[in-house]
């Protein structure tokens, strides 16, 4: 073209020479469309007046955009939640209750899911076709993304819980293979231990940035003027620093869309022969989602547009890098702790773990000390070095704020898994483990304290131990032995959580107390290393525990160092003596009954499940504290605690109560069917989100429930 043209002709004529394949001669045509690799781009003439505006066409290949475009799969079901817009289209613009009238007259909500199902015509008799039914799905359809809505407890029509589902193959095509096959579930073939790990370890990463998302979408909505109510809100659960397994991110098997849509709420099933849709293993989120007041626009496109695109940026923009790398940390954690069951080794700490935490409790602090081992225990567990402390009876002590407590606090926490970067990924501790303190005012039933009690005023027992106020002292040694009895292998106590006159008495104290009915614990230590239970104290104070230990550590400004060789020569200096009291009986004979074992107030009618932010669980009479359960470190776990309880409840059928086994049979079923089946929403105090207890945990709650009869 000429430099200054105002009529831009040759472009729209695009002369073109064809050479044909053969060796035919060439010949002239016109293509107005270009090329730039497999992008093309249409350039059609404008009107006459206006040759210097050209009319563009792009067209860009459809896989470019999303592989399953090109395959038919998004095209082929329509509209992603049609049937979900479909009854927001129904409603009343101030609705408050998300609900509307039916094709049959009958008042409906998005969470009745209802649907008209039209059936494939029969091949071979199509006399047999089946007229279309009525039915109930509240799980929509975007793509291959599954949303189901449920609905809220009666005060929160608002509030709906979604639960999204996610092929594991688009998180990343290798985590089907890592993280167990859909086809052993369905045939009810549970995934083993290692498998069960990592889709933990995985189902919390995933949790972590999809949460990124959803703060997106939260930043958008909120306005400081204006309650969440008013403006909407995604609630999605934020983890702390371990990795449990949750009801609000898990992996399962789930069922795959296998229909058309068709008009309004009605659908085609497809011929299952010719289309077969086959269960898959998908990741999971569980949220509630806060509907605006009075503002059903902003609510449609809250649940139908909004979401719909945080889950797929999850999808698109998800570190699959780093997803590897955490399901390698998970694998190396699992392999350890197998390691440090059979070890001689009661807890491992890695060299380079940053043990304080930030202000927040969750974080680590910045600039803190590493950790790093005593040239005496240090020792490899699967490739990582660190300090292993032996089984028996280990001291921690140093002055204020030395870093003792920091030290055995991450002893505590290694019962569970931490993500990477929380600081304390290879700090490992026997799964068994029991922090033990006093506990003043807690409820005590008929519980075998003879190892510690000689006598009891009132004509109490020791080994038939009641109390519905139990003293520090008695309330620490039911602590133990509750804690033994139920197969603890490690027990952590530090001295400022302790009852003084329960874990020591010193030689001036026992010349000058001829009669005293408590045995303190330091003349029981060594008895219980001999039965298999190692102990980890922290002491500050005395050193009536120098004598008893096995391993004295030191610490000084959070560096440990070890003191057992001038802990011994101080104790032996200084005239001290071990002392074992004579040997007893720990056996604890009691059982639960199932009197008052009930979610059921005395004489109510509605079942009461409440846990409340000060540390209390409330089923039926009972108000447990469970402050003293240290192991329930989360809201989460402490919910979930009391859905399990009430679950084994209202399971138990009449007649004897083998609660071992009725709790058993609850871990079975969440193990199968996943944390979420001991949730109902019908209780309006309770909130969503759970993280699994241990087992003895839960145990412990029972303990402290003052209405229940032991026999």
């Amino acid at each position: 073209m000429e430099e200054k043209t105002e009529t831009f002709h040759a472009m729209y004529d695009a002369p073109i020479v064809i050479q044909p394949p053969t060796a035919e001669e060439p010949y002239g045509d016109h293509d107005t469309t270009f090329y730039e690799n497999d992008i093309a781009f249409v350039i059609e003439s404008p009107p006459k007046n206006a040759q210097d505006r050209p009319i563009v066409l792009i067209r860009i290949p459809a896989e470019y955009i999303d592989p399953r475009l090109a395959d038919g799969v998004m095209t082929k079901g329509g509209m992603p939640l049609k049937r979900l817009k479909h009854y927001f289209r129904q409603m009343d613009e101030r609705t408050e209750t998300y609900s509307f009238l039916g094709p049959d007259g009958r008042k409906h909500d998005i969470y009745d899911g209802q649907v008209i199902v039209e059936f494939p015509e029969p091949k071979n008799n199509p006399l047999a076709q089946r007229e279309p039914e009525e039915d109930n799905w509240n799980l929509y359809w975007a793509d291959s993304h599954g949303f189901t809505v449920d609905g809220n407890h009666k005060t929160a029509k608002d509030r709906p819980i979604v639960t999204v589902s996610v092929p594991a193959e688009e998180i990343d095509p290798a985590l089907g293979g890592r993280l167990g096959d859909a086809v052993d579930a369905v045939n009810g073939e549970l995934p083993d231990t290692l498998t069960e790990h990592l889709r933990d370890a995985a189902a919390d990463f995933c949790l972590r940035a999809f949460a990124e998302q959803i703060d997106i979408l939260n930043e958008a909505l909120y306005n400081r003027s204006r309650p969440d109510r008013e403006n909407g809100k995604y609630d999605l659960f934020r983890p702390g620093g371990e990795i449990l397994r949750r009801n609000t991110a898990f992996f399962a098997v789930c069922p795959q869309r296998d229909y058309d849509y068709l008009s309004g709420i009605s659908v085609q099933l497809w011929d299952p022969e010719e289309h077969p849709c086959p269960p898959k293993l998908c990741l999971c989120f569980r949220l509630e989602v806060q509907l605006p007041f009075h503002k059903l626009k902003k609510a449609m496109t809250m649940m139908t547009s909004d979401l719909l695109k945080a889950v797929d940026e999850f999808v698109a923009s998800l570190d699959r890098q780093a997803l590897s790398e955490t399901l390698f940390l998970a694998e190396k954690q699992f392999w350890m702790r197998e390691a440090l069951r059979s070890s001689p080794w009661c807890a491992f700490v890695a060299n380079g773990s940053i043990l304080p935490r930030a202000k927040d409790g969750v974080t680590p602090l910045d600039d803190a000390v590493p950790f790093c081992s005593t040239s005496e225990d240090e020792i490899e567990l699967c490739g990582v070095r660190g300090m292993g402390i032996p089984r028996g009876v280990t001291v921690i002590t140093g002055g204020g704020y030395s870093g003792k407590s920091t030290l055995l606090d991450a002893i505590a926490a290694g019962i569970y898994d931490h993500h990477a970067g929380d600081g304390r990924e290879f700090v490992l501790t026997d799964e068994s483990a029991v922090s033990i303190a006093a506990e003043d005012g807690r409820a005590v039933s008929r519980l075998n304290i003879g190892p510690f009690l000689k006598s009891l005023p009132g004509g109490n027992i020791p080994a038939d131990f009641t109390t519905a106020h139990a003293s520090g002292s008695t309330s620490q040694a039911s602590g133990i032995m509750e804690a033994v009895s139920a197969g603890s292998r490690l027990l952590l106590i530090d001295e400022d959580r302790s009852a003084t006159n329960f874990m020591i008495r010193d030689t001036k104290m026992k010349a000058l107390i001829k009669k005293e009915p408590i045995t303190p614990f330091t003349d029981r230590v060594r008895e219980l290393a001999s039965r298999g239970v190692s102990t980890i104290l922290v002491i500050g104070g005395s050193g009536e525990y120098l004598g008893p230990a096995d391993r004295v550590y030191l610490m000084d400004d959070y560096r440990i160092s070890d003191a057992t060789v001038c802990a011994k020569e101080i104790w032996q200096s200084s005239g001290g003596e071990t002392e074992s009291a004579p040997p007893c009986d720990w056996e604890v004979r009691r059982v639960l009954t199932e009197e008052r074992f009930s979610s059921y107030p005395e004489n109510g009618t509605t079942e009461r499940l409440e846990a409340n932010d000060m540390g209390f669980l409330l089923i039926g009479s009972e108000q447990v504290d469970v402050r003293g359960v240290f192991s329930l470190m989360t809201d989460a776990q402490r919910t979930a605690a009391a859905f399990l309880l009430r679950t084994v409840m209202v399971s138990h059928r009449p007649g004897p109560l083998d609660f071992e086994a009725e709790l058993g049979a609850v871990y079975e079923r969440i193990r199968r069917e996943g944390l979420h089946t001991v949730y109902t929403s019908f209780f309006t105090t309770m909130r969503l989100p759970m993280e699994m207890p241990r087992r003895i945990d839960v145990e412990a709650v029972v303990c402290r429930m003052r209405h229940l009869r032991w026999r």
